[in-house]
């Protein structure tokens, strides 16, 4: 493929993640996550990174901001990256539940299904070749396993997650090592491995007939006559033409 031909891929891909916010923005799947949360937590980051960073669920900074991963582990994420060379804003940060569930609980099976399509468009569209798995809940998710993040850590495997391989690399969650100080140099020695990770590519993909079907086309039509009309300019209260084009919400909070 040609750099023009990726460049234009990624331009596509991106505008399909848009689509796929829009949709969460409205998600009404549970019921008592819809009711009791203040936004959507989406992601944030690199809509075409090579690394990609998956964690439980939004938090209360989280559930506020709209923006995953605000508070102290945030912080002590960006400096582990920043020590092997990577800044923030060249990964993907998401969590499996897009929405806080209430008090903090454990996200419940039902709502984990429901939002594993999310995900699952996330990482066909984001097409990261490493994915870390942040903490116990994450990672024993991802892998449709019950083995703990304490036996799994800094090992990675590949595993395929909707349409899309990857190379699966299970960490210790940031906010261990503010509780367990003990635990921040195991965070260093494992994130230390990940750009020889990196540098070996994304694993052969899977066969994409035998791959599972994308999100409902009634549902991505309406995201797209919903992405639509926010790119059809404001209208002038008093009947003059119409106004520029609202900024995307997305790009407002910086996510892609």
């Amino acid at each position: 493929m040609s750099a023009q031909e990726n460049e234009s891929s990624a331009t596509e891909r991106r505008e399909i993640l848009k689509e796929v916010y829009a949709q969460t923005q409205r998600c009404t799947r549970c019921a008592e996550l819809a009711a009791t949360r203040r936004t959507v937590v989406f992601g944030a980051g690199n809509a075409d990174a090579e690394l990609m960073f998956v964690g439980e669920a939004p938090g209360a900074s989280e559930d506020e901001q709209g923006v995953p991963f605000v508070g102290r582990a945030g912080k002590l994420l960006e400096t582990l990256l920043g020590e092997i060379g990577i800044a923030r804003s060249e990964v993907f940060i998401c969590n499996t539940l897009k929405c806080r569930p209430p008090g903090n609980r454990d996200p419940r099976p039902e709502e984990i299904a429901n939002c594993n399509e999310y995900l699952y468009r996330q990482v066909e569209l984001i097409q990261p070749t490493v994915i870390c798995s942040l903490g116990n809940f994450s990672t024993k998710l991802l892998r449709d396993d019950p083995t703990g993040i304490t036996r799994l850590h800094g090992q990675p495997q590949v595993l395929t997650l909707g349409r899309r391989a990857v190379r699966l690399y299970p960490i210790f969650h940031p906010a261990a090592a503010l509780y367990t100080p003990r635990m921040l140099e195991t965070l260093r020695e494992d994130f230390a491995r990940l750009p020889a990770l990196l540098a070996q590519g994304p694993p052969p993909q899977p066969d994409p007939i035998s791959a599972p079907p994308e999100i409902a086309p009634g549902e991505l039509a309406a995201a797209r006559a919903q992405a639509a009309g926010s790119d059809a300019g404001v209208a002038d209260p008093d009947g003059g033409a119409a106004g520029p084009p609202a900024p995307d919400p997305a790009d407002q909070l910086g996510l892609f």
